[in-house]
């Protein structure tokens, strides 16, 4: 049943790796933290988060430009209406049209347009340092579970190393046994040893699949999609650490972007401190308007005639000699006619031009509540920025005692290694001859899988720290 179990998990394991290769094939680091950066929703919220301060720039950006409306109605009255053109109320049915155009310009305000601008213009350029903080956010992670996969594959090796070499162990025990060189307990210890191998080989291989499923999560990718990863190749030169963690931390303040959106934020909430107390302050603005109106109401009287001078036809009085005197009047007849829309519409132009002064007095304390509220935001952008700097600086130390403990502990670790593979060595060929027991070469195994186990965890861990301080320094992470 154990050889069956042990071809069957192999044959599982060759089957996910040539289906692997077949269809998604291996993948790098930089690789997965590509798939990992394009399809993070984080990212994309990010994205959509610049985007909204882009736009509220744009509006601030508009706010120096002067304003124009167009406004137009029609309308129809019955019975009893003003007549807006002779302003006189009439008792008759009317059809009315009003236009207008205005037009405004702020001259000054407090400097709160020029102020709030300047405030966007830090937000847009923040979010997008928020963003690419995202960014970073998405491959700390991914560098991380990538090492995490690579540790536990390698530890997986390690696992059925020795489960194969005790198997060997134990098939030459039981040909001892059967010819009666060594007693049968010998052969029961190493079944035991076995199975005890054996059931850590299937929890270091129920560990890889677990990191790599949380890679693939962190990727967001499907759990069915086959992944395999590129395993590094780590040389000794590669643990020299040139720099220390203050010499870090003073490259880290120049380049990682969550610093400078800290204070970016700070210069934001001083801009818009000095908005709100533009409040204070008077505000000026021109205004122009351009109205015109029709009214169905209204009719244009029209003369027809030649213009002459011609007696009345009644008298209105006699002389003294008895003559009548007709009065004189100009050859006009008055003729009402419709007045067109668009000559009343022309006719009827009103234009105006005006200064506008606003002095503010008394508002609710809005002003001043928008003031204070002001100072408190930036008070706390000042100590936001004090946060994010003692943040940064404690990952760096983190990090850098990590990477040299991890240095020093992947060094000896491979000393440790050397030591028990040839201790292992000597131990297994007097087993052979019988100058050792099972218990004692039980230990040496043992002893040397754990070695290894130290050293793949040092090694990865150093990997992992290393790429870390690299990162902080402004250099990019990939094999």
């Amino acid at each position: 049943m154990r050889k069956i179990l042990l071809m069957t998990m192999s044959v599982l394991i060759g089957v996910t790796t040539s289906h692997g290769q077949d269809v998604a094939g291996k993948k790098t680091m930089k690789e997965c933290v590509d798939v990992a950066l394009e399809n993070n929703l984080r990212i994309k919220r990010s994205v959509y988060n610049v985007e909204s301060f882009r736009v509220n720039l744009l509006q601030a950006k508009g706010n120096f430009l002067p304003t124009l409306n167009l406004n137009g109605s029609y309308g129809q009255n019955y019975g009893r209406s003003l007549n807006p053109v002779s302003n006189q109320f009439v008792n008759r049915d009317a059809n009315t049209i009003n236009t207008q155009a205005s037009s405004g310009l702020t001259v000054f305000n407090g400097l709160r347009i020029q102020n709030t601008f300047s405030q966007n213009k830090r937000d847009v350029e923040s979010a997008d340092k928020d963003l690419q903080k995202a960014k970073n956010d998405v491959i700390i992670n991914v560098v991380t579970l990538y090492t995490n996969v690579i540790f536990n594959q390698e530890l997986f090796e390690n696992a059925k190393y020795q489960l194969n070499s005790s198997e060997q162990v134990l098939d030459r025990i039981k040909k001892q046994v059967v010819a009666g060189a060594v007693a049968r307990t010998n052969q029961l210890n190493q079944e035991a040893q076995v199975a005890t191998n054996e059931m850590n080989a299937i929890n270091q291989e129920n560990a890889l699949n677990l990191s790599i499923l949380q890679l693939k999560q962190a990727m967001q990718i499907p759990a069915a999609e086959p992944l395999q990863v590129v395993v590094p190749e780590l040389q000794l030169e590669d643990l020299i650490l040139d720099q220390n963690a203050e010499s870090v931390y003073q490259m880290a303040l120049a380049t990682m972007p969550e610093i400078r959106s800290a204070w970016l934020k700070l210069e934001s909430a001083e801009y818009a401190l000095k908005a709100s107390r533009g409040n204070y302050y008077p505000r000026l603005s021109l205004n122009a308007s351009v109205t015109s109106n029709y009214s169905s109401l209204t009719s244009k009287d029209k003369q027809v005639g030649d213009g002459n001078f011609t007696a009345g036809p009644i008298p209105v009085g006699v002389t003294a000699s008895g003559i009548d005197v007709f009065p004189y009047q100009q050859g006009f007849v008055v003729i009402p006619e419709k007045y067109k829309t668009n000559d009343q519409l022309k006719d009827n132009v009103f234009k105006t031009l005006s200064l506008q002064l606003s002095i503010p007095i008394l508002n609710g304390f809005q002003t001043r509540t928008n003031v204070e509220r002001s100072i408190i935001n930036k008070e706390i952008a000042d100590i936001t920025i004090k946060e994010t700097q003692n943040t940064l600086r404690q990952s760096i130390e983190t990090a850098y005692n990590d990477a040299v403990s991890a240095s020093r502990s992947y060094a000896s670790s491979v000393k440790q290694v050397n030591a028990q593979q040839e201790a292992y060595r000597m131990n297994k060929q007097r087993l052979e001859v019988g100058a050792l027991n099972i218990i004692e070469y039980q230990v040496s195994e043992n002893d040397l899988f754990r070695a290894k186990s130290d050293l793949t965890r040092a090694k990865y861990n150093f990997i992992f720290k290393k790429k870390i301080l690299d990162f902080y320094q402004g250099k990019n992470i990939e094999y």
